[in-house]
């Protein structure tokens, strides 16, 4: 048995939670924040047998694609000095963990 943490952009999650389901995947949402862009997350908690680990991977990785973000950044110029200017940033995608698990029980 594996636990699978997958990590994906809000954007994405409906798409994400609903292609599980539909393929008979049990999935826990918590909703996080990205500790970078401090951006709204979405982590899926995925107990699952070992031989179906690589069918969901692939369809979390088919509803959560990478896209280009403009966010704005600050640069220092000398004593008090600041300014800002809109930087290129990848964002989305899925981040995932696959665990073993020693122990499943449903009570």
């Amino acid at each position: 048995m594996k636990l699978i943490l997958a990590i994906v952009s809000s954007d994405d999650s409906s798409m994400v939670s609903s292609a599980l389901t539909k393929n008979n995947f049990s999935v826990t949402k918590l909703a996080t924040t990205g500790g970078f862009l401090m951006s709204g997350n979405t982590t899926f908690l995925i107990g699952t047998e070992d031989e179906k680990v690589d069918a969901c991977i692939g369809i979390i990785g088919e509803h959560s694609k990478k896209r280009k973000q403009m966010v704005p950044s600050s640069a220092s110029y000398g004593v008090g000095m600041y300014t800002s200017f809109p930087v290129e940033v990848t964002v989305g995608g899925a981040t995932i963990f696959v665990l073993d698990v020693e122990q499943f029980k449903k009570l």
